[in-house]
């Protein structure tokens, strides 16, 4: 993982979702809805294209469902530390957007 990389909305949002727990597909749309005060909706089609992204970079792996289902279909996804460290590293150049912005508005008063 490069120190440059960026994440899109829907990649955040997901790798958030997957913070405290492992999650299946559902769980994460919900998760997002839910986290977003229902501002942010993960479409299927955005939420498994942007699943296999992240697993194919290694931010995420497949796992057994953490609700215990033995719904072959039903798949659930975990971070890894690289994806951890990808979302500290995103939050942190988030922050310092924040940061900037305000600075330059403090400027902009003065």
């Amino acid at each position: 993982m490069s120190d440059s990389l960026s994440l899109n909305s829907a990649q955040l949002h997901i790798l958030l979702a997957l913070l405290d727990r492992p999650r299946h597909g559902y769980a994460i749309m919900v998760d997002v809805l839910e986290s977003t005060g229902g501002t942010t909706r993960l479409w299927p089609a955005t939420l498994y294209n942007t699943l296999k992204k992240l697993a194919d970079a290694e931010l995420i792996i497949q796992v057994d469902d953490p609700d215990g289902s033995d719904d072959a279909r039903r798949r659930a996804y975990a971070l890894t530390d690289l994806g951890t460290r990808a979302l500290d590293q995103e939050a942190d150049r988030m922050q310092r957007l924040v940061d900037a912005v305000r600075a330059k508005r403090t400027e902009a008063r003065s």
